[in-house]
């Protein structure tokens, strides 16, 4: 006798009753068969986990262990936890004020990647995108927080225009000390405050490992705080650590409700029942849709506004761990799954579309939050949270239907500690089918790859920053200046490089030329290097 959908549905649903969240995959395309088949890749993950949780090295090319698991186990406790409150707090109070004795306002959080991500999405979970917009006395004396994370200026620009340097705190946070994004907007700032007469080290700290060249620069500098950050905690895998926790307490968030979270979930996902644990439920699933190859697209769609930047920070947890080209055996596997999402249901007009009628290449994950904000009535027996869950569950009816892939996740509401269960799920996950195909989750040779390259575009820039200088009134196209200058085979690189000087002539006139450009349609661009 056939299934019945609600059967499946009762059969392959994780509910924990102690926080109300469940987890369904019973809307994949799935067997038993096909999960006892996944029965020795549980139990290698399941010793994978332990070895992890006992401190082994499980990052073997950085020669690291991965401590994120255990460490926030214990970091409520800790004195590195009172000493971030406690800052915090004199913050709040005024007990701490900036260099001209304005009690701080504003905190600017200049990091990127996991030093950005992670907190970008507690902030607007937690205290919603108007919080800035608050009162000192509805913020109860908590900052305003804002954001660097790219070496953009326009991003630089935006906060200048927003901030008062008097009553601002800059907190820059770099694992390593030497991330140059994170740099750029650090030195960006520190000519800021120089050119505005203020001293920069009473409104700057660090997040950062002991002894990185961000410490020391700190230390030398006098800068007001520093906060040491574990070598064994990866970027992406930070959020819970003091790269969550500080940026979290200047918006006066309970951080210890959140790490609550993400330790209750550590405890349901060390479940050695696997069919009882959400982590291998839920990393199973990508497996088998994605075939172990990551075959199918990952959507993350949450059904909540508080919840919109979940799909961004899931993105590089997921990207950044499983995209990878060789596995730990040293096997060409060019493996990895592809992440993207919105909210819903602002979804059903912005992509579902294709979800229910175009290609069937992907597998949706629907995280719908059951108390509403408000209770808005809008005809009779009907209020407006009614509608985004029939949108929800009528969607989820919909794709099925069609025998589209989807999991389903419910938590009670938007909060610490329910924030705390959704991140530390997605990381058990992440690294169990990082174990499911035998890859490295806790390394990012790719973006030391990127960063590689982009270095040798920076020393080309220099190089040709040297040599126009000995080019008097010289007119031509890219390549006919690449060939003067004995650059022909790198004409691409010196074209995109020309452009940028071209458009921003303020910053080649400290280096001794100016160039301009103008459009010939046989030609093409046409530059003229005019020394100084």
């Amino acid at each position: 006798m056939k299934e019945t959908w609600m059967e499946r549905k009762h059969k392959y649903t994780f509910i924990d009753g102690k926080s109300g969240f469940t987890l369904s995959i019973a809307g994949m395309s799935f067997s038993d068969s096909d999960m006892e088949g996944m029965k020795d890749k549980f139990e290698k993950a399941y010793g994978g986990m332990l070895k992890i949780e006992a401190g082994e090295i499980k990052n073997p090319d950085e020669n690291r262990k991965v401590t994120h698991f255990t460490d926030r186990a214990f970091y409520s406790g800790s004195s590195l936890f009172s000493d971030v409150e406690d800052f915090a707090e004199k913050l709040r109070k005024g007990e701490i004020k900036g260099s001209s004795g304005k009690k701080f306002e504003y905190a600017v959080i200049n990091g990127i990647g996991g030093s950005a991500l992670g907190p970008q999405l507690m902030q607007f979970a937690i205290r919603g995108p108007y919080w800035n917009e608050q009162s000192e006395q509805k913020r109860q004396g908590s900052l305003k927080i804002y954001f660097l994370d790219n070496t953009d200026t326009a991003g630089f620009a935006d906060v200048m225009e927003v901030i008062d340097l008097e009553a601002a705190l800059v907190v820059n946070i770099s694992k390593s000390g030497g991330t140059q994004e994170t740099k750029n907007n650090m030195i960006a700032f520190e000519a800021a405050y120089k050119k505005a007469g203020i001293d920069f080290s009473k409104h700057s700290c660090a997040i950062t490992m002991k002894g990185s060249s961000l410490d020391n620069h700190a230390a030398k500098n006098n800068w007001l705080k520093v906060f040491e950050m574990a070598e064994s905690i990866g970027g992406r895998t930070s959020e819970t650590s003091i790269v969550g926790h500080l940026p979290a307490a200047l918006a006066g968030i309970d951080f210890r409700k959140f790490i609550d979270g993400a330790c209750h979930m550590d405890d349901l996902t060390r479940e050695k029942d696997f069919p009882r644990n959400p982590a291998y439920l839920l990393s199973a699933m990508w497996y088998i849709a994605g075939k172990g190859r990551g075959d199918r697209n990952m959507v993350i769609v949450p059904y909540s506004d508080r919840l919109v930047l979940l799909s961004r920070y899931l993105q590089q947890l997921v990207m950044e761990s499983l995209g990878k080209e060789k596995d730990l055996d040293g096997k060409l596997v060019n493996q990895g799954l592809n992440v993207f999402g919105n909210k819903g249901g602002t979804d059903a007009h912005a992509f579902i579309q294709q979800l229910n009628d175009g290609r069937d290449d992907f597998f949706v994950t629907f995280i719908e939050v059951m108390k509403d904000a408000l209770s808005i009535p809008i005809e009779k027996g009907i209020a407006m949270g009614d509608y985004l869950h029939g949108f929800q569950a009528g969607l989820s009816s919909a794709l099925r239907n069609k025998n589209r892939q989807v999991i389903e996740m419910t938590v009670d509401k938007v909060s610490e500690f329910n924030l705390g269960m959704l991140i530390a799920l997605y990381e058990r996950a992440v690294a169990v089918y990082a174990e499911f195909i035998n890859v490295n989750a806790f390394h990012q040779p790719g973006v030391q790859a990127y960063k590689l390259a982009s270095k040798n575009v920076i020393d080309l820039l220099l190089k040709l920053e040297k040599k126009l200088q000995d080019i008097t009134d010289f007119e031509g196209s890219s390549s006919d200046i690449a060939a003067k200058l004995s650059l022909e085979k790198q004409e691409d690189d010196v074209n995109g490089i020309l452009a940028k000087f071209a458009d921003n002539p303020e910053s080649c006139k400290l280096n001794g030329f100016s160039i301009t450009r103008r459009w010939n349609k046989d030609a093409g661009w046409v530059y003229r290097i005019i020394k100084n």
